[in-house]
């Protein structure tokens, strides 16, 4: 989970993250130093060019709770659980046996039934959810002709890829050899092909990439897609995140990193964030991604603008395979960039939806990074949507930055459930078992993945 080392990221395709994060650092740095020898400094602000300013159009997913957004939330507000024993695969012989597993899936009418039956989990998830998200902007069928295909791009992360593609591929290499392996392994497979098919299914010609950055990825992908539409790369971006790896392989590995919660008589109570009897992550699954649009082409076609993204961050802990620094200080210096680049001040900032995992270590860690910049704690609310739908991994980020969004659109904020015995250090508002109504003036969401990945992301309501 999480630190500023230096402004240069892990080697990546993306020339305009290590660019744009080298910037926001040296902005930061300056502005401190600035601060050392001036009794006031001016405050951030915000971006006023309509061909850069980014806002949301149209959101999509799928989800424990079904394939529409409204329904997603309602259930989330309802404080529902979505998690419980895993009946896809015989996991009788797993010290975990259960999960945020999807049940009762349907692609009808977003992919033709001889694909459906190939495709892997991932990408099913990552079609539906892309179209889904465009018919919400009003981009669904013949609308679709209205816009520059050229301009308009997709970046859907994961963290695992086709994982169920993968290990069929390994059974038939090891059971019945080379020649049965089916052509569609390594395209199935390979982390790109949600975002490749679903471009090559609506037309898409613009920036079509990956970003697999563990269960950080969907923030990375928000912030990439972005910097695209600033620098004027794009016009459009599907962005987000889809992950299927509720199997067999997938839950063991996760056992093996000794991650997961065993809390296997009572399933719904085992997400327990900042609870001090949480004993490790639930696994999720789905795909959660977001319109994003510069202003000037979302009003340029009369798009219905949902909410504004203000800016966003990345960086690395270069600390730990899997473990959080306990002081947060990447996590902090990551929330600090990404109001820098929002044009944001901390006291601006009053909601946050956290990573918060219901592991030991990345609660607190969280908590003390959160600590370090804000300074004045008592008007933030925070909540924990994996208390309800587990931890989705790559596609995680993707279905919070809906619950936030929704949160601005609707005035209310979801529970964090589970909370029986609340860590004493989490002095927060953690809008515990019942949801809450607030005005959400600036929400950012938090997410951090194995390697040490971090990433925030900032939203607000639309204020033209």
């Amino acid at each position: 989970m999480q630190a500023l080392q230096s402004p240069t990221l892990h080697p990546s395709p993306l020339g305009s993250i290590r660019k744009n994060s080298s910037h926001l650092l040296t902005r930061r740095r300056l502005s401190i130093n600035a601060a050392s020898s001036q009794p006031t400094v001016s405050a951030p602000k915000r971006e006023k060019d309509p061909k850069k300013r980014v806002v949301i159009t149209g959101t999509g997913l799928v989800s424990v709770f079904g394939n529409d957004v409204d329904e997603y939330y309602n259930r989330l507000l309802e404080g529902e659980s979505g998690i419980g024993p895993i009946d896809r695969f015989d996991a009788s012989k797993f010290p975990t046996r259960f999960a945020g597993q999807i049940r009762g899936f349907c692609s009808e009418g977003y992919i033709d039934g001889k694909n459906d039956r190939r495709l892997d989990d991932c990408i099913r998830y990552c079609i539906v959810a892309g179209k889904k998200a465009l018919e919400d902007a009003d981009l669904g069928g013949d609308k679709l002709s209205k816009i520059d295909k050229e301009r308009a791009g997709v970046l859907v992360g994961t963290g695992m890829g086709g994982l169920t593609a993968f290990s069929n591929g390994v059974e038939s290499l090891i059971e019945k050899g080379h020649r049965k392996i089916t052509p569609f392994f390594i395209p199935y497979a390979i982390t790109n092909m949600a975002s490749a098919l679903l471009a090559i299914d609506i037309g898409f010609m613009g920036p079509n990439y990956s970003i697999s950055t563990a269960c950080a990825t969907s923030n990375y992908c928000f912030y990439a897609a972005a910097n695209h539409i600033r620098q004027g790369e794009a016009d459009l971006m599907i962005a987000g995140g889809t992950e299927a790896a509720i199997i067999p392989i997938g839950l063991g590995g996760f056992v093996a990193c000794r991650a997961l919660s065993q809390r296997n008589d009572d399933p719904k109570t085992a997400s327990r964030p900042w609870d001090k009897g949480r004993d490790g992550f639930v696994m999720g699954e789905g795909a959660g991604v977001l319109i994003m649009e510069s202003l000037e082409h979302a009003m340029k076609r009369g798009a219905p603008i949902i909410a504004e993204y203000l800016g966003g961050a990345v960086n690395c802990d270069a600390y730990h395979m899997t473990d959080p620094r306990a002081d947060g200080l990447g996590v902090s210096s990551c929330i600090e960039s990404s109001l820098e680049d929002a044009g944001v001040s901390p006291e601006e900032v009053n909601y946050i939806n956290a990573h918060a995992t219901s592991t030991l270590a990345g609660d607190l860690a969280e908590i003390n990074a959160i600590k370090k910049v804000f300074k004045n704690t008592s008007e933030i609310k925070i909540n924990a949507t994996k208390s309800m739908i587990g931890h989705c991994l790559g596609a995680a980020g993707g279905l919070e930055a809906i619950a936030t969004v929704k949160a601005i659109t609707t005035g209310w904020l979801h529970p964090s459930i589970n909370q029986f015995n609340p860590e004493p250090s989490v002095e927060f508002n953690t809008v515990a078992s019942k949801k809450q109504q607030h005005e959400v003036n600036v929400a950012i969401s938090n997410s951090f993945g194995f390697g040490g990945h971090n990433s925030v992301v900032a939203f607000s309501a639309f204020r033209p």
